[in-house]
C-alpha cells in the first residue's frame, strides 16, 4: 500500500470515527488495508476508495472492532474515583436533595467496567436506597458493549477492586465474576460515534459527572475541541468532569475550573454548591506531586525523550519511590544504553518482590541485549507464569522460539500473546512496546504466527 493511500485511509478514519493515528501506526494499518482488500477482491486503492465513497456500515464496524484500544478493568486509576466518592459526589448529593436523582456518563467505555464502577461509588458512598443512579455508558466498538451488557468479567478486570468491593457487588460463577443485579439496574449502554453531534445525549445541564478518560489523545483535534464542548455544556452547573492522565485542557479551560485533589486533576463547571478544597490559584501550578512526575516521564517515554524522562522520574522521586518508580528507572536506564545500572535495579526489584512480573520483563531485555539469550527466556517465563495476562513476555518468548526454529513451541506463545494484546494495559506497551503501539505490535504477533509452519 503507497503512502498516498495510508494517509488517505487515515483521513477516511479521522473523517467518520474522529480517530487520529500516529505516524508509527503507518506500516500497521497498511497491512489491514491489504487485508480487508484482499477479503473483499480490491486492491488497496480501490478498497480505501470505496471506504471513503459512501457508508459501509459493516465494514465500519468490522475496523471500530479491530483499531478499538479496549484495555479497562474496575477501579481503574483509584485515586480519580475517591476524588469521585470524597470531593464530587458528597456536593453533587447535596444539590440535587430535593430531586434524588444523580446522572453519570462514561464515555468511550468499552466494556463498562468504568460504568460500573460509577455505579458502585455512587451507591456505596453517597447515595441512599431512595435515590435513583443513572449511569449511560457509550462507546462505538458494538463488540464491547455486548460484553458489557452481559456483565461477566475474569479475575484480571477485577485486579484493582479492593476486596469489600468485590464482595459486595460481584457474585462468582463459572463464567468468572458477575455484576450484581443491583448495580445493573443503574447501568445504561448505548453505540455512540463520537463524530455525531446527538442532540438527546448532549442535551445541556443534565449529568452531575462525566468520566471520559484516554480517548482525546486519539482523536483529531478538531473531534476533540468538539467532544469537550459537548461535555463541558451537558453538566449541570457544579458538575465534573474527569480525564486521562494523558489529557489536558490546561489550567484554564474555557467553561470549566480546574481541581488538584487525591493526587488527580480534574474539572468542575462553575455554579451549584461552592466545593470543599480548593485547588491553587491559577497563575501558580500546583506543586508536582511523585503521581505527576510519573505521568510526566511515561508521557516522555512515549514520545522517545528517554534522558528528559530518566531526569524527571529520578529528581521527582525523592524518599523511597514506589515500586513502579523504579520499574520506570529501570526502563529508561535501558534505553539510555545503561544496561549494566538497568539489570541492577531489576535485581533489587525483584530481591523485594519475587512475584513482580514486570522486573522479570525488564531484566529478561536487559540480558537479551547482552546476548544472554538462554537467561532472557528464563526471565520472560517467569514473567508469564506470575502474570498470566502479560502478553509481552508471550509475545517475546515466541520471537525467540521462531528464531530456535521451534515453531511450535512459538506457536503456543504467539496465539496466547494475540488472544491478550486487545487488553494489555497502556503502560506496559509504552514500557516494554519497544516504541510499537498496540496495533503495531498485534500485527507483528500475526505476522510471527503466520510464519509458524504448525498452529498449535
Amino acid at each position: 500500500m503507497t503512502e498516498a493511500g495510508v494517509s488517505r485511509f487515515r483521513e477516511v478514519l479521522g473523517k467518520s470515527l474522529g480517530w487520529s493515528f500516529a505516524d508509527a501506526d503507518a506500516a500497521a494499518l497498511a497491512a489491514l488495508i491489504g487485508e480487508r482488500a484482499a477479503l473483499h477482491g480490491m486492491s488497496g486503492a480501490d478498497y480505501v476508495i470505496r471506504l471513503a465513497a459512501r457508508e459501509w456500515p459493516a465494514e465500519t464496524s468490522y475496523l471500530v472492532e479491530r483499531l478499538s484500544i479496549t484495555e479497562t478493568y474496575f477501579f481503574r486509576h483509584g485515586e480519580q474515583f475517591r476524588a469521585l466518592a470524597e470531593q464530587a459526589l458528597p456536593e453533587r448529593v447535596a444539590d440535587r436533595g430535593t430531586q434524588r436523582l444523580l446522572r453519570m456518563l462514561s464515555v468511550a467505555c468499552s466494556s463498562g467496567e468504568e460504568a460500573y464502577t460509577l455505579a458502585m461509588v455512587a451507591r456505596q458512598e453517597c447515595a441512599g436506597p431512595d435515590w435513583i443512579v443513572d449511569v449511560l455508558g457509550v462507546d462505538a466498538n458494538p463488540a464491547v458493549l455486548r460484553k458489557a451488557e452481559e456483565a461477566w468479567y475474569s479475575s484480571w478486570s477485577l485486579r484493582e477492586t479492593p476486596d469489600a468491593a468485590q464482595r459486595r457487588w460481584f457474585r462468582v460463577g463459572d463464567g468468572g465474576y458477575r455484576v450484581r443485579d443491583e448495580v445493573r439496574r443503574c447501568v445504561r449502554f448505548r453505540r455512540y460515534n463520537v463524530t455525531d453531534a446527538d442532540e438527546s445525549l448532549w442535551r445541556p445541564a443534565q449529568y452531575d459527572v462525566i468520566f471520559c478518560r484516554n480517548l482525546l489523545m486519539y482523536l483529531t483535534p478538531d473531534v476533540a475541541s468538539s467532544l469537550v464542548a459537548r461535555m463541558t455544556e451537558a453538566l449541570v452547573p457544579g458538575g465534573y468532569l474527569f480525564l486521562g492522565h494523558t489529557d489536558s485542557l490546561g489550567s484554564a479551560p474555557a467553561g470549566l475550573e480546574l481541581l488538584h485533589t487525591h493526587h488527580s486533576f480534574y474539572y468542575r463547571r462553575p455554579g451549584g454548591r461552592s466545593p470543599g478544597p480548593r485547588p491553587a490559584p491559577p497563575a501558580t501550578a500546583p506543586a508536582c506531586t511523585e503521581e505527576d512526575a510519573y505521568n510526566r516521564a511515561i508521557s516522555l517515554l512515549r514520545e522517545e525523550q528517554f534522558a528528559e524522562a530518566l531526569e524527571l522520574i529520578t529528581a521527582g522521586l525523592p524518599g523511597r519511590p514506589r515500586e513502579r518508580d523504579r520499574l520506570l528507572e529501570g526502563v529508561l536506564l535501558a534505553q539510555a544504553g545503561r544496561l549494566t545500572e538497568a539489570m541492577a535495579l531489576a535485581r533489587r526489584l525483584i530481591d523485594g518482590n519475587g512475584l513482580y512480573a514486570d522486573a522479570h520483563q525488564l531484566l529478561g531485555l536487559c540480558l537479551e541485549d547482552v546476548s544472554d539469550t538462554d537467561e532472557a527466556i528464563g526471565q520472560y517465563r517467569l514473567a508469564a507464569f506470575l502474570d498470566t495476562g502479560f502478553a509481552l513476555p508471550r509475545l517475546r518468548l515466541g520471537q525467540l522460539a521462531r528464531r530456535r526454529g521451534d515453531d511450535r513451541a512459538a506457536a503456543g506463545d504467539l496465539e496466547r500473546a494475540l488472544d491478550l494484546l486487545p487488553h494489555e494495559d497502556e503502560e506496559r506497551i509504552a514500557l516494554f512496546g519497544g516504541g510499537f503501539g498496540r496495533i503495531s505490535l498485534t500485527v507483528l504477533c500475526r505476522s510471527e504466527l503466520d510464519g509458524c509452519e504448525v498452529r498449535r
